[in-house]
């Protein structure tokens, strides 16, 4: 049975007490086992980083630029191994396993730009003969504890933005696919990365409150649940670090009375069933405006729903896989029947689905509620599945109201042709990424990424200049170059720009 190790500068981490199964979603079988640290395992790390970190910080950004251009040339020549690496493990079909890649690969690029996002600021005669300048400085060591559903996008948008500053970089990925972070590390040190620069720790809970609670960790990224992201903001504050934890989303898509039904149909498919649903900015909820969109809406959504077609990950013609585990297939399907239990009506029952050959295989196929009602739990709560719930508004107020009062504010949508409403609505909504006619508004790499309310704790989002303001510290100076003649009168007065 394959073991997935920890790599602690450069090198595997050595035995462990206790590990974690990996599962091929595909089969229901166990393919590997991994090792699950402990604070021993997290100290030779943080010891390794600590060790290497002042010598890559002191390296000039161009040359740190270096590394990320090496390392994205080692990707894209690694791409199918990478993508069926991952695939075996997550479940998501290959095409959306290579994109999962290259929009982790995309952060890298706006790294390899680094130079440039560094520059600070400078004014000359703020005062008499007194210039003042800053520079950004890297915090030391940052950490990144990332979900099962992006094993190689997530990772690579924390740890690309935080080694290019010049930090060192402790990742504890998803035990639930862990390999391709350990492929990412081994590809980032072929690229030239120094030892201790990026390490990989693999563990559960005990190994999360050890990087929350590690003295020498200055900053943790995390993103997961929200109950989770929670625990890790607020244990990590109370640590001392510089935290954002990205949460859970419900999202919504609102259908204006003009929107053209068919496109949005294609959208939905994709937006609501694409990777099973297992996307932080999946479009699980729809919401028609007015009783004629409604109806027209599901007429056009049961054909393009029962056409979905349900395979392995290796099959090119599926339009989604499995899911991770067991686990969670029973948690989705935990979900479908609260929300016929609540009353909702189950338009399309996804329940059961099985797959020839593949029968022990995490499948669950696609799911249509309707008449869901913001009451109802099964709306309440993040379903992370190929389950799509229709919930009716009478008007653009009623739908503008359910994702701004929703606890959640990742992501949200709007199909129309009326630019009024979309910018209306756009400047309105409580939701931290809007879409105006894209279902799956993921900002590009230049720009950040960050939902509200419970969607997100911290202030700072990811990736962009808002990832390097994350993963640095501002220094500012103000110097005088004196010409020799003292002002002793002045020096017990608090120097001002006057």
């Amino acid at each position: 049975m394959r073991i997935i190790d920890h790599v602690i500068a450069g090198h595997s981490g050595g035995g462990a007490a206790r590990t974690g199964e990996v599962f091929d979603p595909n089969t229901g079988q166990v393919q590997a086992h991994v090792q699950f640290g402990t604070q021993a395992e997290l100290d030779r790390a943080v010891a390794a980083a600590q060790a290497a970190q002042p010598a890559w910080a002191a390296t000039n950004p161009q040359r740190r630029a270096r590394v990320m251009f090496n390392f994205k040339a080692l990707v894209e020549a690694n791409m199918d191994e990478l993508a069926h690496l991952l695939s075996s493990e997550h479940g998501k079909v290959i095409a959306d396993a290579k994109g999962d890649i290259q929009r982790g690969l995309e952060v890298i690029e706006f790294a390899c730009g680094i130079p440039h996002a560094l520059k600070g600021e400078y004014t000359q005669g703020a005062g008499p003969g007194i210039d003042v300048y800053s520079m950004r400085q890297p915090l030391g060591i940052g950490a990144g504890i990332t979900p099962f559903n992006f094993p190689a996008m997530i990772p690579l948008w924390m740890s690309g933005v935080a080694i290019a500053v010049g930090n060192a970089f402790i990742l504890k990925p998803s035990e639930r696919d862990p390999s391709v972070p350990v492929r990412l590390a081994e590809l980032f040190r072929e690229a030239g990365l120094p030892e201790g620069i990026l390490q990989v720790v693999h563990g559960d809970k005990e190994m999360v409150d050890a990087i929350l609670d590690h003295p020498a960790i200055a900053a943790v990224s995390f993103v997961g649940s929200s109950d989770i992201a929670h625990y890790v903001y607020r244990r990590g504050v109370e640590a001392g670090k510089r935290v954002q934890a990205m949460g859970g989303a419900k999202n919504h898509g609102i259908v204006m009375p003009d929107a053209d039904l068919d496109q949005v149909v294609a959208d939905l498919s994709g937006a609501a069933f694409g990777s099973a649903g297992e996307r932080c900015m999946a479009l699980p909820v729809v919401v028609p405006v007015g009783d004629r969109t409604a109806d027209a809406l599901r007429e056009k959504l049961i054909p393009a729903i029962e056409k979905l077609r349900v395979g392995v990950s290796t099959d090119a013609e599926a339009h989604y896989g499995p899911v991770v585990n067991a686990a969670h297939k029973a948690r989705v399907e935990g979900w479908i029947q609260t929300g016929v239990d609540e009353g909702a009506e189950l338009v399309v029952d996804g329940r059961g689905f099985t797959l020839q050959g593949h029968e022990e295989g995490f499948f669950i196929g696609p799911s249509l509620f309707d008449r869901v009602t913001p009451q109802m739990k099964s709306y309440q709560e993040e379903i992370f599945g190929p389950v799509l719930q229709i919930v009716r508004a009478p008007d653009f107020e009623s739908a503008l109201r359910l994702p701004s009062e929703h606890q959640y504010g990742n992501g949200v949508a709007i199909f129309t042709r009326n630019g009024h409403a979309a910018r209306e609505f756009a400047a309105r909504v409580n939701v931290g990424m809007v879409g105006i006619n894209v279902p799956i508004p993921v900002p590009v790499a230049y720009h950040s990424f960050g939902g509200w309310k419970r969607s997100a704790f911290g202030d700072i989002n990811q990736h962009g200049m808002e990832g390097v303001r994350f993963w640095t510290k501002t220094k500012t100076i103000t110097q005088r170059w004196p010409d020799g003649s003292p002002d002793g009168g002045n020096a017990f007065v608090i120097p001002t720009m006057g």
